[in-house]
């Protein structure tokens, strides 16, 4: 109601400057000083609108704009004071509200310091790549620590500590408004389009995490999957001998890889028989079966 009101007024100060009447419309900022509007407010949510790049008007300021809004010839104006540095870090992640986008130039590369370590150019190795590098109880351990950091920003606490990973949600303090905000940040760290709900679906950082790594193709469970689309593609599909044989013999080479990791030395993983020469195929032998 509040918001229809607003957009009423908007467009009868313009109507009544088209008749050649008075009138001006202000879309006011947030004001430094409580009112009934602004009495409810928590830190959180004047960190989250600080982060959004909005600062508080002190009295003083406001009613500068006032007197420089009134004598301006223009029906609708927005009297707000803006945190460019705040606005930048923003446009940074393709976070800026499309209303604003013209307030701030968009850096060419992409930067972001988590938890995971330094996401550098997002051009460059993406996150997933980096995270497959890591060993499993590491990978989970460094989404979960991203996923707490984006938290405790959120909610304008200090330190990871103060987020327990199997905590509710709900519990810590999230409502929509701060859901969503935990939401963007994790798109803008993974390139994951992650649902508005995920807080919601979700519910504890535990489980997000687990969700994240999954998502970002690093998960055990995603390799099954893989070999479950595998399996489904074979059943479906007809392959003439000699690329069954090929494939049959790179399954058994995962397979040996699987039950005996380590097994194979690197040269050995993609020794091929058949087009191997007489001298390579003799040295397969003795490095296999040993020099008599």
């Amino acid at each position: 109601n509040y918001s229809a009101a607003n957009a009423f007024l908007d467009a009868f100060a313009q109507w009544r400057r088209a008749q050649g009447l008075p009138a001006v419309s202000l879309a006011w900022g947030l004001w430094g000083a409580s009112s009934a509007m602004t009495e409810t407010l928590g830190e959180s949510d004047q960190a989250r609108m600080s982060r959004g790049g909005i600062r508080a008007l002190s009295v003083e300021e406001g009613m500068a704009l006032f007197d420089t809004a009134i004598g301006a010839d223009e029906p609708a104006l927005i009297p707000v004071k803006f945190d460019f540095a705040a606005l930048a870090e923003q446009a940074a992640v393709d976070q800026v509200p499309s209303m604003l986008r013209g307030l701030v130039r968009k850096p060419r590369r992409s930067v972001r310091v988590s938890a995971v370590g330094s996401v550098g150019d997002m051009a460059g190795e993406s996150l997933a790549d980096r995270l497959a590098k890591m060993p499993q109880s590491e990978r989970q351990r460094a989404l979960l620590d991203l996923v707490s950091a984006d938290v405790a920003t959120v909610l304008g606490r200090s330190g990871l500590e103060a987020i327990a990973p199997d905590r509710a949600f709900k519990d810590l303090g999230f409502d929509s408004l701060t859901g969503v905000e935990l939401r963007n940040r994790l798109t803008a760290a993974t390139g994951l389009q992650l649902p508005a709900s995920a807080v919601f679906d979700y519910p504890t950082p535990a489980a997000l995490a687990d969700v994240l790594l999954e998502q970002l193709g690093v998960s055990p469970m995603s390799v099954l999957a893989e070999l479950d689309r595998l399996e489904a593609a074979l059943s479906s599909t007809s392959l003439d001998d000699d690329v069954m044989a090929q494939m049959a013999k790179r399954l058994q080479t995962l397979a040996t890889r699987c039950a005996e990791p380590g097994a194979l030395a690197e040269g050995e993983r993609d020794f091929d028989l058949d087009s191997a020469s007489d001298d390579e195929l003799f040295s397969f032998a003795e490095n296999e079966l040993g020099s008599s």
